[in-house]
């Protein structure tokens, strides 16, 4: 991995909400399945939830549910509709779009 790819993922990791399961250390834990390859660069999560929805990233959070990885992004489009978009954070698969 490169050193930009690896430090925007540190950053990335660092903005995830502690609201979700992950506890604060858990960015650790988090960034440790990147470097494993078990979960994709938050920069092709990002390319993925722009290409269903253009707009400002709002929130990205990492979440542990049933057993699963998820991004849980939310993006403000052009006519102001907040959106969130769930993406499964192994495959990079849609998982739900709604607006929220």
């Amino acid at each position: 991995m490169g050193r930009r790819l690896i430090l925007s993922t540190i950053i990335s990791f660092m903005l995830i909400s502690s609201t979700n399961n992950f506890a604060d250390d858990d960015h650790d834990k988090a960034y440790k399945l990147l470097r494993m390859g078990e979960i994709l660069p938050l920069e092709q999560i990002l390319k993925i939830a722009r290409g269903q929805i253009q707009g400002r990233i709002l929130e990205v959070e990492l979440e542990h549910k049933d057993k699963h990885l998820i991004y849980d992004l939310e993006i403000l489009d052009k006519k102001g509709i907040v959106w969130e978009l769930k993406v499964d954070a192994v495959s990079g698969v849609m998982i739900k779009k709604e607006q929220d």
